[in-house]
């Protein structure tokens, strides 16, 4: 099965094998990941992609003395079985294994964690810079794909690259990131590849890398340099920078790699290697569906089949619904940062072509977009991954509150993102957006009031954000047409004498559950959907407060500045003192595993929260 596999404890037994070997280890590699990202979901996609560059890199360098920076890191699965992880690879995304990502904490071979695009360029100077100002020799190696260099930070990065004295850029150029790249900078690295003397090269490398190796690498790198110079041009836009670039050259033949690697290596000066790869290669639905095997749960490893949610998911409903404000109102815009599928945005997409817009994976600029849309009367709505929207905080400030233009912000992974972990864990939008003024942040209890918080942001002349979570909700009715809600009120769902429960969001659910805990308890407990995390129903706390012996607070977030802060704010406010009991995430960043393990860990639960609240119960009073 996985004759050479298996022997794979460390990148010291990967320089063993011979070229014969290596090309059976990436078929069973290639094989391994299949079978064993089937069964935990993953992003099987880019890794298919990666296994030869990733084995030639280890190869040829020696980590952890050499440093790897993979920029988002979701293509690290490679790097994971080469360097001692092989044995537990099959509990990658489940509790208690191996993350999803690099992890500092998991392995001397990861040299930078990460998780989110456009940061292994900034990164990897900054190694070279500290190994230069120490004196060390190590080389440092970022490995970034062509969707990374949509993104500015890659650019900042890059416009300070010249400073250092080694640093290899491998851009592993592929077309894709979740969907098909756009913009300039993928119609640059298309022309590149296009060229006829790249083709002509390319069909040449073979055989004269088994008839001279290194040289013929380095004068095919060469040769295809100047053919690519002189598509743009005097100069290359990466030498421009101050690098060397080398490329492009196929990303799947392992012999032009290792040498091409080698020839590299000598090299005292920034250089860039441009490879071509193909994302999902060896695998045949993932090839036909790219999209689809960026990244996705469990799978059938033969055919490739998923099963079917059952029900709509909220980002379906969030995209079927803008779908239905933008039929009846033409100025509706939706704006995404490489993320259509991901945020079903592709639903939007074929029914209003003209008013869809990806922007890259430039969250900052997505933002900065959408306010100069705003000023023209247009109604943007952002549909943004929480964890993602971080990145964009001094344009919300700056750029769209402080002018009150009318964006709309759809944080898609509100809360727990279970698998992915801390990375893409979206808990902290309501303590980075509470404390800006004019926005209004909501956070719907079912897929039936996202729609009407969708309609309640349309008609709100300023920004709002809107926050839901990942994957499937309680199955609500839709209706048929949505309504907007009165901004600041929260709705009781049950009244109580003895207990206040106010949650937010997907907790709604667990606070009824709270409830009836405590009625089998002889406690009368009122549950309210709080709706608005800002701006708050503060006359609803005040009246439970004045009226109940304890309050709960319930939310999918950290507890830190969080929705439970706004309402201890609200009671210090009004001068009322009652106990608190406060139910969200800690102050610590939350692994990765399935969500109702972590809720309970965590106590994040009805029961857990009972067992907190009952020390309260005899301050109880009855009005």
């Amino acid at each position: 099965m996985s004759e050479y596999l298996r022997k794979i404890k460390s990148p010291a037994d990967v320089k063993k094998l011979g070229m014969v070997e290596l090309e059976r280890l990436a078929e069973e590699i290639r094989d391994r990941l299949i079978q064993d990202v089937a069964k935990t979901g993953g992003h099987i996609g880019p890794n298919l992609g990666v296994v030869e560059l990733t084995i030639a890199m280890h190869y040829v360098f020696d980590t952890p003395r050499d440093s790897f920076v993979f920029d988002v890191s979701h293509q690290s699965y490679v790097h994971k079985l080469l360097t001692g992880r092989e044995d537990r690879f099959d509990t990658i995304r489940q509790p208690g294994g191996l993350n999803g990502f690099m992890l500092r904490t998991e392995s001397e071979h990861d040299s930078f964690g990460a998780g989110h695009a456009g940061t292994a360029l900034s990164a990897a100077l900054g190694m070279a810079v500290a190994r230069d100002m120490s004196g060390g020799t190590e080389k440092i190696v970022a490995l970034a794909g062509d969707a990374a260099f949509t993104n500015g930070i890659s650019f900042e990065a890059l416009n300070n690259v010249a400073s250092t004295k080694q640093m290899l850029i491998i851009l592993n150029d592929n077309e894709w990131s979740i969907d098909k790249n756009v913009g300039a900078i993928a119609e640059y690295f298309h022309k590149i590849a296009t060229n006829p003397t790249y083709v002509n090269l390319h069909d040449r490398a073979t055989g004269l890398i088994e008839k001279f190796g290194g040289r013929a690498a380095a004068h095919l790198a060469r040769k295809a340099e100047e053919a690519a110079k002189g598509i743009v041009g005097r100069g290359m836009l990466f030498e421009e920078f101050g690098l060397n670039y080398y490329g492009p050259v196929d990303g799947h033949n392992l012999p032009m790699l290792i040498e091409t690697f080698k020839f590299l290596k000598t090299q005292n000066k920034p250089v860039i290697l441009h490879a071509l790869t193909q994302k999902g290669r060896g695998f045949a639905p993932a090839m036909e569906q790219q999209k689809k095997f960026h990244g996705l749960g469990s799978f059938d490893p033969e055919t490739g089949a998923t099963k079917p949610a059952p029900q709509k998911t909220y980002s379906e409903v969030f995209a079927e619904t803008l779908t239905k404000l933008a039929n009846v109102d033409d100025k509706v815009v939706a704006i995404t940062a490489a993320m259509p599928n991901g945020t079903a945005l592709d639903l939007f997409r074929p029914m209003h072509p003209k008013r869809y817009f990806d922007v890259g994976i430039a969250e900052e600029h997505a933002v900065l977009f959408a306010a100069g849309m705003a000023t023209k009367g247009y109604k943007p709505f952002c549909a943004i991954y929480s964890t993602f929207l971080q990145r964009a905080f001094d344009q919300i400030v700056h750029d769209v509150a402080l002018q009150e233009l009318q964006v709309v912000f759809c944080m898609d992974r509100g809360g727990l993102s279970g698998d992915d972990g801390p990375t893409h864990h979206g808990l902290f939008d309501i303590s980075y957006l509470r404390g800006i003024p004019n926005i209004i942040h909501m956070d719907p209890k079912d897929e039936d009031e996202l729609q009407d918080m969708m309609q309640t942001a349309l008609e709100h002349k300023g920004p709002s954000a809107i926050r839901y979570p990942r994957g499937i909700g309680p199955g609500s009715v839709l209706k048929d047409v949505p309504v907007a809600l009165e901004i600041g009120k929260a709705e009781v769902l049950q009244d109580g004498s003895d207990i206040a429960i106010f949650a937010l969001g997907n907790m709604v659910a667990e606070a009824t559950k709270l409830a009836k805990l405590l009625a089998a308890e002889g406690q009368s407990a009122a549950v309210i959907n709080a709706r608005f995390a800002k701006p708050l129903d503060v006359d609803c706390v005040a009246k439970y407060a004045r009226k109940c012996g304890v309050l709960v607070t319930m939310e999918d977030h950290v507890l830190a500045g969080g929705f439970g802060s706004a309402v201890l704010e609200a009671l210090s406010g009004a001068e009322l003192e009652v106990p608190v009991v406060r139910v969200g995430w800690p102050d610590q960043f939350i692994e990765h595993g399935k969500a109702e393990d972590l809720r309970a860990k965590y106590g994040l639960t009805p029961e857990a929260a009972l067992v907190r609240v009952r020390p309260h119960l005899k301050h109880a009073v009855v009005s």
